[in-house]
């Protein structure tokens, strides 16, 4: 293709047919790397055993059997779930590559075609995580296993409903949340810092580092409201914080629906600011080449 191209508004939604092929392929691809997958998978339990010496020292130190509500069992537990939730809603590379696609050009491809390019990313995570959780259920069972002491009884079944909805979710919002900051390539030539302040920020206030009860105790000014009323108004707890919470059963009843209506909210206004921020961009867009 030669001279100024400019693109069109694409379809909404993909076919059903589109989206299972492009799921495939995907699939087939992320099979090609299932060597690095399996590496990257085993290495990612290695701090576990950090984690337990941890927080078996901080209580040790602290002499006491709670912290903000959790005992030294559960924060061993919450961690092991908060490793899970992230598997989840964790999308490395996703904002930096619609921006570099967008930088060099290579996006075209997706906007010339019949191929909706918001799909086509979907498809790509979702085939992602698949092969994923297939070569990591084996290390991932174990680890739940050995450490199945840290862990309170089984909750009930709405409870592991409740929970499995959260994770969903979790991806859902993960994903739009890193496509829209990624789409911000169609108006600013470089978003690698924006993508480092929201990962700083998604890190440090999705409750993957300590549970986010822990800020309660930490007082704005006189204003009544803790830090932790701050980071609930935030989507970014839905992405590790709330999962966990659920099982571990710090989160039930009327709170817990709330909560999940609530990230079900984010879902959908993460969803829509992508779609206006792909459909404002290519509005915008040229491409020069072939």
């Amino acid at each position: 293709m030669s001279g100024i191209a400019t693109f069109s508004r694409q379809q909404l939604l993909p076919s059903w047919h589109g989206w299972t092929t492009m799921l495939s392929i995907s699939v087939a691809d992320r099979l090609a790397h299932r060597g690095d997958f399996f590496v990257g998978t085993l290495f990612r339990f290695l701090p576990i055993v950090t984690q337990i010496f941890l927080w078996t020292a901080v209580f040790s130190a602290a002499g006491s059997g709670l912290i903000a509500g959790y005992s030294r069992n559960d924060f061993v537990a919450y961690y092991l779930l908060t490793m899970m939730a992230r598997s989840f809603s964790s999308m490395p590379g996703l904002a930096g590559g619609i921006a570099r696609s967008v930088r060099d050009g290579s996006v075209k491809k997706y906007l010339v075609q019949p191929i909706d390019y918001v799909g086509f990313l979907m498809a790509a995570r979702v085939a992602h995580k698949l092969v994923y959780f297939a070569i990591a259920a084996a290390p991932f069972g174990l680890m739940f296993f050995l450490c199945r002491g840290f862990f309170p009884p089984l909750p009930e079944v709405p409870t592991i409903a409740a929970f499995v909805a959260t994770l969903v979710m979790s991806f859902l919002l993960g994903f739009f949340l890193e496509a829209t900051l990624g789409m911000l390539g169609f108006w600013v030539l470089e978003v690698s810092s924006l993508i480092f302040v929201y990962m700083l920020a998604q890190y440090l206030l999705s409750g993957h580092m300590f549970p986010l009860d822990m800020l309660d105790s930490i007082r704005l000014s006189s204003s009544g409201y803790s830090l932790g009323d701050l980071v609930q108004l935030l989507p970014f707890q839905y992405t590790a914080y709330f999962p966990c919470a659920v099982w571990l059963g710090k989160i039930h009843g009327q709170e817990l629906a709330y909560g999940l209506l609530v990230e079900a909210v984010w879902v959908v206004v993460a969803a829509v600011a992508c779609r206006i921020a792909f459909l404002r961009g290519t509005r915008r867009y040229s491409a020069y080449g072939g």
